[in-house]
């Protein structure tokens, strides 16, 4: 079983979009778990950005677009999602 792990993908500074990358057997599970939108993160087919909301508690904590690339065709070769 491998590590599900988070980083910033982005470099430090100011920019209008920061990309957080989630990535692991229990990604996309994790960020569908804290994501509302018009698609599951966890039915949606590879390569595909959806638009929502991430929600903590009830609480919408911003709007992202969540891109969802499935193991073994992701930049690390597992389960990944990109959060924007």
């Amino acid at each position: 079983m491998s590590n599900t792990i988070c980083a910033i993908s982005t470099p430090y500074g100011s920019g209008g979009i920061a990309v957080v990358r989630v990535s692991g057997e229990q990604s996309i599970a994790i960020v569908g778990s804290l994501f509302r939108g018009r698609t599951d993160l966890r039915e949606a087919k590879a390569n595909t950005a959806h638009y929502g909301e991430i929600i903590r508690g009830g609480e919408v904590l911003d709007e992202v677009v969540a891109t969802v690339f499935r193991a073994p065709h992701s930049f690390t070769g597992e389960d990944t999602v990109e959060i924007s």
